[in-house]
């Protein structure tokens, strides 16, 4: 009786433990799994180049981890996928479900491209979109109901990797090339483990970006190298008001999956339909100044110039570069999202664009649109000392404490740029511009 073969097709889920799609592919091949992973031309060209060092590097972390085995191949995968299953006579093609709009449409073409079948088990999530519903049976709207039929709902535990694996040979293409720290499911558990010895001071530094004290594993979740299950059940044996709160971060993760899975236009277009008939400006001179970190406001280009040099921003203070672009500038969030997709090394279009809604004002359950963030008194709040600012702007590292938030009451700094808006003159124009909408 001839070997059975089951194919694994990795995707954002770059890792061997708590994989029950792996599980699943092992069982159906009695132990013989062919581990791919397909660099899409399409989704490679949308990301710059933090993303794909991450990924190139992640992909070289899993392929050790399968004794150098990982077959990469490039092109459509509604091509690559079915050609390699029959190459190897797979009995099944194995994947963890995608909910994202692209993700859903090319699994659907590719399930129907092929001679065996396309099982999808579990999700990058605790629990998938789609799951949770309020009692008219219909998908909640607001976050902290959601939250609580989240928690209400539950999640599986964490599944160990398979043991005796046999990962079965094919041609492959070289693994892509860049380099990234920190790449890869052990570097990420590491650093988790590591993250968890401070999750209970999570409350108390989390909006500060001086102290730079966030947990950074929105990139790791993003590729799959750790699952959420694995750390909300590390967080389940913490006792403390920062792993509560922790958990409500990963929900909210979940929160944007499962709205823009139901609305996969809501990538780029507003949940609020009222949103549609708000007065933006193009972008132009003043976007690419935004871009460059070069507003004048201290606060926003550290943010925009740590972003550049990291593919990274802290979270605080990706509210705030986004309320100025939004609200200062009057340029229309997709701009500012599409800049964040193509710049972030954790990337993610849930999350990224449900986020930028929510600082607009045009989401689900978000943020009143009147609520403009002050970015002088924003950096004076969570900066007080004004080190995250002089961090990344050179310019201003001579103007001591909380003057580097205001370099223009204090001399000013060689090469630094004036305020290229009167915040107040703004405030009162983006105010302006809402109550038509409302009118």
């Amino acid at each position: 009786m001839p070997d059975v073969t089951a194919l694994m097709w990795f995707r954002r889920d770059l890792r061997l433990s708590d994989n029950p799609a792996l599980l699943d592919a092992v069982q159906a091949g009695d132990g013989r799994v062919l581990g791919v992973f397909v660099v899409d031309p399409l989704l490679w060209k949308r990301s710059g180049d933090p993303r794909r060092e991450h990924l190139a590097t992640s992909l070289r972390a899993l392929s050790k981890a399968m004794g150098g085995r990982l077959v990469v191949r490039s092109g459509d995968p509604v091509t690559v996928i079915p050609q390699l299953a029959e190459e190897i006579g797979a009995v099944s093609v194995h994947i963890s479900a995608d909910y994202a709009p692209y993700g859903q449409g090319r699994d659907q073409e590719v399930e129907a491209s092929l001679n065996c079948p396309l099982v999808a088990t579990g999700s990058p999530y605790a629990i998938a979109p789609g799951r949770i519903f309020n009692q008219q049976d219909r998908p909640y709207q607001v976050f902290t109901p959601y939250f609580r039929a989240w928690l209400e709902h539950g999640w599986r535990q964490p599944v160990d990797a398979p043991q005796n694996v046999q990962w079965v040979k094919a041609d492959s293409e070289d693994l892509p090339k860049g380099e990234a720290e920190g790449a890869g499911e052990e570097a990420a558990r590491k650093h988790w483990q590591t993250y968890l010895e401070d999750v209970g001071e999570y409350d108390d530094v989390r909006d500060r970006p001086d102290l730079d004290r966030t947990s950074r594993m929105s990139v790791p979740l993003k590729w799959g190298e750790i699952h959420p299950r694995t750390m909300l059940a590390d967080l389940a044996r913490q006792r403390s008001g920062g792993a509560e709160s922790y958990r409500r971060e990963l929900a909210w993760r979940e929160f944007c999956a499962d709205l823009l899975a139901r609305n996969p236009e809501a990538a780029w277009k507003p949940l609020r339909s009222e949103f549609e008939r708000m007065a933006y400006d193009e972008p132009g001179d003043q976007f690419v100044a935004w871009q460059q970190g070069r507003t004048g406001f201290p606060l926003v280009d550290a943010g925009m110039r740590q972003l550049a040099a990291e593919g990274f921003m802290h979270n605080r203070v990706r509210m705030v570069v986004a309320s100025f672009l939004v609200k200062d500038l009057h340029v229309h969030w997709k701009y500012g999202a599409r800049w964040f997709m193509q710049s972030l090394r954790d990337g993610d279009l849930a999350s990224n664009s449900l986020n930028w809604q929510w600082v607009a004002g045009c989401g689900a359950d978000a943020s009143p649109y009147f609520r403009i963030f002050n970015p002088i008194g924003q950096g004076l709040k969570f900066d007080p000392a004004g080190d995250y600012v002089r961090r990344w702007i050179p310019e201003l590292r001579d103007l001591p404490g909380k003057a580097a938030h205001e370099p223009w009451k204090h001399g000013g700094a060689d090469g630094y740029p004036e305020p290229i808006v009167d915040h107040a003159e703004a405030r009162r124009e983006a105010l302006r511009r809402y109550d038509a909408i409302k009118a």
